[in-house]
C-alpha cells in the first residue's frame, strides 16, 4: 500500500491494463496522460506505449467518442479522456449509438470501452460555459451503458480496472475538484466492483447518500453531526447505473430518514432516483435532498463557491430532518 493520489491511481490502472493488452488504445486532447507521486516513478502513457497507441487528437470529442466505440467494435480495449466537460457532443454518440449496440445484436458485440469525462462544474475557477453540473444526470439515465463516479484514489483505480474490463460500455465520470486527494491505494491491480454502492460510515438515525464530489462535504458534515450525538449512515453510490439499489433500501429500512447530497442541479439529480427507490421500498420513511440550486453557475469563483454545498448546510439538513 502507498499514498497516492486521485490522478495516478486512475494513470496506474490504465498504464497495467494496457501492458496486458498490447491492443489498447487511449485517445486524448489537450491534457498529456502524465501523472506523477512522490516516491513513485512518473506515469507517461504516450512515452511508454507510442504514439500509435496512445493518440493526441484535435479537439474533436465526437471523433474521441466514436473512434474508442469502433475500436471496441473491433474487438479492442479503448478509453478516452475529454476533459472541460464536453458533455453534448459525447452525448450524442453514446446515447443513440453505443447504448444499443449490445442490445441490437443480442449481446454479441462486447464493448470494453470507457470514456473519462471531467467533471469541470465541481471546481470553481472554470469559464462559465464550463461551470455545469449535470453531467451524472445525464448519463446514469441511458440504458446499456454502466456510469461510475469514484469519490476516492481507491475507488478510481478499482473502478478503472473493473471498468476497462467489461463487456459493458462505462462512462467514467471524473470530479475534477477530487484531483488532488491522496489515500493509501494497493500497488497491485484490484477491481471495485460495478453494481455496489459503499457504506462509509454505519449508522442508526439518518442515512445520508451522495457520490462524487459531494462526498468530502458529507464526510466533513457527518463529523460535526457525530460529536452531537447523531448517528449517521453514509453511503457513497460509487456506480450511479446500474445503482445498488438493496443498499439503500436496507440502510432507509434501518434508519427511517434519508437525506441525498448531490452537487448536481436539485432537478433530477441522482439523488431524486435514490429518494424513488428508497419510497417504493420502504413505508414510513422521511425524505430531504439538498443539491447545487437550478441556476446556471456563475464564473465568478467566489459566487460560484456561495452556491456550492458546504458542510454547515449539509448538517442543517440533516438536523432539520431528525
Amino acid at each position: 500500500m502507498t499514498q497516492k493520489s486521485w490522478m495516478y491511481s486512475v494513470f496506474e490502472a490504465v498504464q497495467y491494463e494496457m501492458q496486458q493488452d498490447p491492443a489498447m488504445t487511449w485517445i486524448f486532447e489537450l491534457t498529456p496522460p502524465v501523472a506523477s507521486n512522490p516516491g513513485l516513478p512518473v506515469i507517461n502513457l504516450e512515452t511508454e506505449f507510442g504514439r500509435k497507441r496512445v493518440v493526441n487528437t484535435g479537439i474533436d470529442e465526437n471523433w474521441m467518442v466514436s473512434a474508442v466505440l469502433g475500436a471496441g467494435l473491433a474487438g479492442s480495449k479503448a478509453a478516452t479522456y475529454i476533459p472541460y466537460q464536453g458533455a453534448l457532443m459525447p452525448f450524442q454518440v453514446i446515447q443513440n449509438v453505443a447504448g444499443k449496440l449490445r442490445h441490437k445484436t443480442g449481446g454479441i458485440a462486447e464493448l470494453p470501452v470507457v470514456w473519462v469525462i471531467e467533471m469541470t462544474g465541481q471546481t470553481p475557477g472554470f469559464g462559465q460555459q464550463h461551470s455545469c453540473y449535470e453531467e451524472d444526470s445525464y448519463y446514469m439515465h441511458i440504458p446499456g451503458v454502466r456510469t461510475v463516479i469514484p469519490s476516492t484514489p481507491y475507488d478510481a483505480k478499482g473502478l478503472m480496472h473493473a471498468a476497462l474490463r467489461s463487456s459493458d460500455p462505462v462512462v467514467y465520470l471524473y470530479p475534477a475538484g477530487l484531483r488532488t486527494l491522496t489515500e493509501e491505494v494497493p500497488d497491485e491491480p484490484y477491481e471495485v466492483p460495478l453494481d455496489k454502492a459503499a457504506i462509509r460510515q454505519e449508522g442508526s438515525d439518518l442515512t445520508i447518500v451522495s457520490s462524487g464530489a459531494g462526498m468530502p462535504g458529507v464526510l466533513d458534515a457527518v463529523e460535526t453531526l457525530t460529536g452531537e450525538g447523531m448517528s449517521v449512515e453514509v453511503i457513497d453510490l460509487r456506480i450511479l447505473k446500474e445503482m445498488d439499489t438493496e443498499t439503500i433500501v436496507n440502510s432507509v429500512a434501518k434508519t427511517k430518514r434519508l437525506l441525498t447530497v448531490d452537487q448536481s442541479y436539485y432537478t433530477l439529480a441522482p439523488g431524486a432516483e435514490v429518494v424513488a427507490r428508497a419510497a417504493e421500498n420502504v413505508e414510513g420513511a422521511r425524505f430531504k435532498r439538498v443539491a447545487f440550486p437550478d441556476a446556471p453557475p456563475p464564473a465568478s469563483p467566489e459566487m460560484f463557491t456561495w452556491m456550492r454545498l458546504s458542510a454547515e448546510g449539509i448538517a442543517g439538513a440533516a438536523r432539520d430532518l431528525v
